[in-house]
Formats: structure tokens, sequence, C-alpha cells
């Protein structure tokens, strides 16, 4: 599923950018373009369309990414250690520490230095 999500994400990046320069401004950009379709779009020219346009992507593009986030998240809220549920054996523990051995009960004392 995120993998549909993720490329949705790039074909809605990639329309707005298209919906946007084509779009006329100041500087007349790619909306030079467009000025023979004005017919195609009613009298007032694409402009009204391709604003339309911009905001419905727009709101699709967001939309999409609180849904990937949402699922995205979802999917990796536990880690790979609580999702193996293996008890350790009695071969994999390490072994236990050597015990030391007790003292004998009748230990030799050696005789004080005799002065």
């Amino acid at each position: 599923m995120t993998n549909v999500l993720f490329a949705a994400q790039f074909v809605l990046g990639a329309l707005i950018v298209l919906v946007v320069l084509l779009q006329k401004s100041s500087s007349i950009g790619l909306g030079a373009y467009s000025g023979s379709n004005e017919s195609l779009f009613g009298s007032r020219g694409p402009n009204a369309f391709l604003a339309k346009a911009t905001a419905f992507f727009g709101a699709l593009l967001v939309a999409n990414s609180i849904a990937l986030t949402y699922i995205y998240y979802s999917e990796r809220s536990s880690s790979v250690v609580d999702r193996a549920a293996i008890a350790p054996s009695s071969e994999t523990l390490a072994p236990a520490a050597p015990s030391i051995p007790p003292a004998p009960e009748t230990a030799i004392i050696p005789a004080a230095p005799k002065e």
C-alpha cells in the first residue's frame, strides 16, 4: 500500500509543477503556450481552470501525505525485537562463572618466626 501512495505522491508532485508552470504570470513563462486554447476553457481563458486544478492537486497531495504518514507510522510502530518472541534456550546462554573451591578445614598456618 505504501508503494502505491509513494507513486501517487510523485505523480501528484509532477502534476502540480506542470499546472503551476502552465499558468500565466507577470513574465508569461510557459503560460504563453496556452494562449491559443482560450476558447477551450471559456471566455476567461485557462486561468480559472488552472487555479482550480492547482488547488485540487494541492489538496490531493496534502491528503496523500497525511495518509502516507499514518500508514507508514502504523506499520513501523513495533521494532524487530518486539516481533521476535523467541525465548533463549539453555544452549545460547553464557556459561556460569567458575566457582571458587571452598578452603580446606585443616589449613596449615605457618608458625611465627622466632626471635
